[in-house]
């Protein structure tokens, strides 16, 4: 079964270490607390741990919480590592996300030449 998590509302990644043995309570205090947001606001809020192969996102749907949790069997998830920002993502980097690659695109930009 899968789940797009960008069709239940506006995802928002929190970046950095989440202590992945909090529940409902304490994520939602984090969300509150250190960042200002509602997490009863129906928007999806995503956690990572230190091995980035798992992931929990917190959701409220009127009615209550979910807690969904994921474990990649292969592979690992590209996780921003700024412990103080929480990144509001399109639907495009929730997808991207979910299929292990980086939600911000590396461009490198190389120095102008001149061709004679």
């Amino acid at each position: 079964m899968t789940i797009r998590l960008s069709d239940l509302g506006q995802v928002f990644l929190v970046c950095g270490k989440t202590d992945m043995r909090q529940g409902i309570d304490s994520l939602a205090y984090l969300v509150q607390s250190q960042f200002n947001l509602d997490p009863f606001s129906g928007q999806v809020y995503l956690f990572c741990g230190g091995r980035k192969d798992r992931f929990k996102a917190l959701y409220w749907d009127g009615q209550g919480f979910w807690l969904l949790y994921k474990r990649f069997e292969n592979g690992k998830l590209t996780w921003p590592n700024n412990e103080e920002e929480v990144k509001a993502l399109t639907s495009e980097q929730v997808d991207w996300l979910m299929k292990g690659f980086s939600i911000i695109p590396k461009i490198n930009v190389s120095k102008s030449r001149d061709f004679y």
